[in-house]
């Protein structure tokens, strides 16, 4: 497991696809692990202002909304199923999303 690869995340509600974003030398270490929850269901609008959509480039089987708006913290036994790693374009993209929606820019 490593920063930016996705995994099904296993809910009490059903599997959706996580993005892990606790950096990789903690990710060994730690047991629980900060992640960005998608939907499980193929995108069926464009992108909110608090979303990024990923696809088949990052590993998953159709667009689906990545949400940037609220981290979540995921055990490791809950994060089953390695889908692939979220491309170099959609890392920037998450990273910019987060920074504007979650005001965490300098002024």
């Amino acid at each position: 497991m490593k920063q930016w690869d996705i995994y099904l995340w296993e809910l009490p509600h059903g599997q959706h696809p996580a993005v892990i974003l606790t950096p990789s030398p903690w990710v060994e270490t730690w047991n629980e692990l900060n992640v960005l929850a998608c939907g499980s269901q193929r995108a069926q609008r464009l992108p909110d202002a608090h979303e990024v959509l990923l696809d088949t480039a990052d590993g998953l089987d159709w667009e689906t909304l990545c949400q940037c708006h609220r981290v979540f913290t995921a055990t490791r036994n809950e994060l089953k199923h390695y889908r692939g790693r979220v491309t170099a374009e959609r890392r920037r993209a998450i990273g910019r999303t987060m920074i504007r929606v979650l005001g965490l820019y300098l002024t």
